[in-house]
């Protein structure tokens, strides 16, 4: 198999399985978005699901959020774990998109990066999630499945992320971080990996691609 029958093939098979996947994270805007994603930190999606509506009913914009004292969001997310750092960037960040970007969450890597708590992943989950600005944003999930199927040399998300950019058409980044996300959690597991059952890694996986 070729390289570019092998993306042709991994293309097809994720439409297949995920022809419109959902954003794992609830939220209704790019504000809700950017926390959500920041929170989801070394945490699952689904917890931060169920933390997220007490803390969006206390204040879902930055301008409420700006006035909530530090130790009552931490309290709220603590759930999430890392809840003194990641309550300090909330506060931090949301007081600096009202000062700074007139209370909007701003649409640029740049601006986005420069926020507390921020870093380049976040930034292009909220760019291509809530901007549509073409981005790949890779997580774990993203990171062990390049490297099974021998996308990248696995050395670090860095140049995952690179060398998906290079290996998929630009207007596919945006559904293909989504579609990848579900079939790591579904078909492609960290743990108890059934080979048999991962279409996939079946046809190209490490063992199985040609030199």
């Amino acid at each position: 198999m070729t390289k570019k029958e092998k993306i042709i093939f991994i293309e097809n098979t994720l439409d297949n399985l995920y022809p419109n996947p959902p954003i794992p994270l609830d939220h209704k805007d790019a504000y809700t978005l950017l926390i959500a994603v920041l929170l989801s930190a070394q945490c699952t999606d689904i917890r931060v699901n169920k933390v997220t509506p007490a803390l969006f009913k206390l204040a879902d914009n930055p301008q409420k959020m700006s006035k909530v004292s530090v130790e009552k969001i931490k309290e709220i997310i603590r759930p999430c774990g890392l809840s003194p750092r990641k309550s300090q960037a909330i506060s931090d960040l949301s007081k600096i998109i009202m000062e700074k970007h007139n209370g909007k969450v701003p649409d640029s890597f740049e601006e986005l990066e420069a926020l507390p708590g921020v870093g380049h992943k976040t930034a292009s989950v909220v760019m291509s999630q809530a901007f549509g600005v073409p981005a790949f944003p890779v997580d774990t999930h993203i990171h062990r499945l390049a490297f099974r199927w021998n996308l990248s040399n696995g050395k670090n998300v860095e140049q995952t992320e690179k060398d998906l950019k290079c290996l998929f058409p630009e207007k596919k980044w945006n559904i293909l971080h989504l579609q990848i996300i579900y079939y790591g959690r579904e078909y492609c597991t960290a743990r108890a990996h059934d080979v048999e059952n991962c279409i996939i890694c079946l046809k190209v996986g490490k063992k199985m691609l040609n030199k």
